[in-house]
């Protein structure tokens, strides 16, 4: 199977099923003498396992990674870091009614029609426990970044219909406190509590619900993107479009810059600091990236989940003998994806952001 790896000069691949021993990564390319703390790792992950409230799944894993290769006396050596993130909690059974049934909206027919073969428990590769892996990779790139002072903030800006209003995104430390002060992991205090009692109220119905998660980066530098197939945004595009349930991604102005006249839409150019290669502009449609390039502002965009596929209501389908047959989820599962999926968006974005460092040679330990 390919499709296993990210990244160019700061590589990871990941492996693992969802029921399988454990799940793991390696990365490779990150830079030698890198300072690493395992207890900044585990708190990435914690962020995203599961189990953590009464509106997520309530499987158990207690995610505890374990590092087994490239780290010595709390620094990078230079050669693959390989974690191991053991499954504790699998419950195989839950999933014995699906064995010949395609789920409404999964990956059970795609894998099995590409493949001849498929894990029904979970999902196997295709569950999003896997990102568990991404995680703690985005971890030791965040280290990274923070050598550059660069920093990434994302929170569920909505859920269904019900938006959160634009935020003082001035200091990141006090919108992560909001945002960890709740279940749902919105900034917004009001806007969390409603978001908290609305997929409260889908999940004891059998059903799940969307969301968008926005995500702001500051002090990126400029110049970081290739032309033509590699740009910035290009890069961050594909970075969350491959996580499970995404099925949206718009930077900048997004899909409103397109009701916009070029005369509103322009990013006019401001000199603040009296210096030609230190510009900055008056507004920021471009998010933060013009041809591809970083351009200085804070890059901005916001990555749009479809409703969760498995619902605890009855739903037509057809199985493995190509009859139709009814199909009812069970077990235990997300009624709304993004609350956990905020760590995943954040560790995307610090791995794209940390390869594109490293392959403009702009990295110093």
């Amino acid at each position: 199977m390919a499709g296993n790896s990210f990244g160019q000069i700061f590589r990871i691949t990941t492996f693992g099923e969802s029921h399988g021993e454990a799940i793991g990564v390696i990365i490779d390319g990150c830079p030698p003498q890198l300072p690493v703390e395992l207890e900044f790792i585990q708190a990435e992950l914690d962020k995203r396992k599961p189990g953590q409230s009464r509106i997520t799944t309530q499987r158990k894993e207690s995610d505890t990674v374990k590092i087994l290769s490239g780290i010595f006396e709390g620094k990078t050596t230079g050669t693959p870091i390989c974690m191991l993130i053991p499954n504790e909690d699998q419950r195989s059974k839950d999933y014995s009614h699906i064995a010949d049934k395609y789920r409404p909206s999964h990956a059970d027919y795609t894998y099995e029609v590409k493949y001849g073969i498929r894990d029904y428990r979970g999902g196997g590769r295709s569950s999003a426990r896997e990102t568990a892996a991404r995680v703690a990779a985005g971890a030791i790139a965040k280290s990274i970044l923070k050598s550059h002072q660069i920093e990434i903030f994302a929170h569920v800006s909505g859920v269904g219909t019900i938006n959160a209003p634009n935020l003082d995104t001035n200091d990141f430390t006090k919108l992560t406190i909001l945002r960890e002060n709740n279940l749902v992991r919105c900034a917004d205090p009001a806007t969390a509590a409603e978001m908290v009692e609305y997929i409260d109220q889908i999940r004891k119905a059998g059903d799940t619900v969307g969301g968008r998660i926005h995500t702001l980066i500051k002090n990126v530098p400029v110049g970081l993107g290739e032309p033509v197939f590699d740009k910035l945004h290009a890069d961050l595009g594909k970075a969350m479009l491959s996580i499970n349930a995404v099925h949206g991604f718009e930077y900048g102005s997004g899909f409103a810059g397109s009701t916009m006249l070029g005369s509103e839409h322009n990013d006019l150019y401001i000199n603040p600091k009296g210096d030609a290669h230190a510009l900055k502009t008056r507004s920021n449609f471009s998010g933060g990236i013009q041809g591809g390039i970083s351009n200085g502002m804070d890059i901005t965009f916001t990555t749009a989940f479809k409703p969760v596929a498995t619902i605890m209501q009855a739903q037509e389908t057809i199985n493995v003998a190509g009859e139709q047959t009814e199909f009812m989820g069970k077990g235990r599962h997300d009624p709304c994806v993004v609350p956990r999926a905020v760590a995943i968006v954040e560790a995307m974005a610090a791995l794209v952001i940390t390869d594109h460092l490293l392959r403009n040679k702009l990295y110093n330990v």
